[in-house]
């Protein structure tokens, strides 16, 4: 049916490998190559972040500091979940301040250097002492709940583990639009319009609980365009930020937030907590069984008492960034999977498939538009920008005789203008 579908609207004049190609050209010559440059160094990214975090982590180990850290905390407690919390302050000061010098390359002057950052060094440090603050706050409690489970459950940690874990993600889910992302963004009612009420309507129409639209001010961080709808139950919302609004003719901004509010109608933040429940429970296996038979090698260098022993703590981290790495084809492809689902749902909802290919290819600015599946597959949490572009354009040749008339024929948008 779709494919008898596209075969007769190309017979009627609409060729959709044409339409696609006339989207790619929007993003061309040097704006091509920088964003394939920005995106691809972000491989390399993932390898050298994972050898940083484990060497960082080793070196707690090798010259003692993770003991010293859990004598310390022993000393003031005898509480275990007491010592725990105590213990992971300065494991996450130490490594947040060893780190530091490779976040300020990723995080900062990389971005800077591919100007996709707006914020100055006293702004983006202002940025990374808050979310060091609230890990200061929401680690010590994750620890804690781990390392209960590991004293309470010695052979089933692992499955335990991988719940807590499940748990806090919810939680969090719940927690960050209200409690976290406030403290890094502005939260404040979109305008009243015709495109508010526009946006409102789809989401009625899609039985969501909401009844206002916030704009965030995103671009004191970047030009990046986004929307999402966010929390879990009471705290659902529906937020655009303020480049989209900027940048993106109404069209556009529709086509996003059809595909938002498809997260929601598809469950995708459930389905994707249960799924990482599955990607924790790896993890929590490998952590299990991997950490004793470490432990037994290196116990006299690292005076390391068990794995109930928050001193643990780096030789489960340098684990975890390693399998993690590992697991990125299926982390990636989780993530996308739901996004190509949503792209489907917003283009249903929103009926705008050449405002979708537009933003698709404004978000070329930053990710890579042309992979090849295995690289896709791979690296790609999104859909790359060429294949959302061409599921638009199969959309608008199966839906071509329902558009108006005006919106039947192949665009031809100008490229899109250089980044300052």
């Amino acid at each position: 049916m779709i494919t008898h579908s596209i075969a007769a609207a190309t017979a009627s004049g609409f060729d959709v490998e044409a339409a696609t190609r006339a989207y790619l050209a929007m993003v061309q010559g040097p704006a091509r190559a920088r964003s394939d440059a920005y995106f691809e160094g972000g491989y390399w990214l993932l390898l050298w972040g994972t050898l940083l975090s484990v060497l960082v982590n080793w070196a707690l180990l090798h010259f003692g500091w993770s003991a010293r850290w859990s004598a310390w905390a022993s000393r003031r407690t005898a509480r275990p979940w007491l010592r725990t919390m105590l213990y992971a302050l300065p494991y996450i000061l130490a490594t947040s301040l060893l780190l530091l010098p490779w976040t300020i390359y990723t995080d900062f002057f990389r971005e800077h250097q591919y100007g996709l950052s707006n914020l100055g060094f006293g702004g983006w440090a202002t940025q990374e002492v808050t979310s060091l603050i609230v890990s200061l706050v929401v680690g010590p409690l994750i620890l804690a709940a781990i390392f209960a489970v590991i004293r309470r459950a010695p052979r089933s940690w692992w499955l335990w583990g991988a719940g807590v874990l499940t748990a806090f993600t919810a939680f969090g889910a719940l927690l960050s639009p209200v409690f976290i992302a406030p403290l890094f963004n502005d939260f404040t009612p979109m305008q009243q319009g015709p495109l508010r009420d526009q946006i409102l309507a789809m989401a009625h129409a899609q039985h969501i609980p909401a009844d206002n639209v916030y704009v965030s001010n995103a671009s004191k961080q970047s030009d990046r365009v986004s929307a999402n709808v966010s929390g879990l139950g009471p705290t659902i919302r529906i937020t655009l930020n303020d480049n989209l609004l900027r940048r993106v003719p109404p069209e556009g901004i529709k086509a996003v937030m059809g595909h938002e509010i498809g997260h929601y109608v598809l469950n995708h933040i459930p389905r994707l907590i249960a799924a990482f429940a599955a990607i924790f429970l790896v993890l929590f296996f490998a952590l299990w069984w991997l950490s004793p038979r470490l432990l037994e090698r290196h116990r006299a260098r690292w005076k390391v008492e068990g794995v109930a022993d928050p001193a643990v703590l780096p030789l489960f981290a340098a684990i975890t960034a390693v399998v993690m790495l590992l697991l990125t084809p299926a982390t990636k492809s989780i993530i996308r999977v739901n996004e190509i689902e949503a792209d489907a749902f917003g283009l249903d909802a929103a009926r705008e498939p050449d405002g979708f290919a537009a933003v698709s290819m404004m978000l070329g600015e930053y990710r890579k538009l042309e992979a090849g599946p295995l690289e896709e597959i791979v690296f790609f949490d999104h859909p790359s920008g060429a294949n959302r572009v061409r599921m638009a354009m199969e959309w608008k040749a199966r839906h071509l005789a329902e558009l108006p008339p005006e919106k039947r024929a192949i665009v031809r948008p100008a490229p899109l203008p250089p980044k300052d």
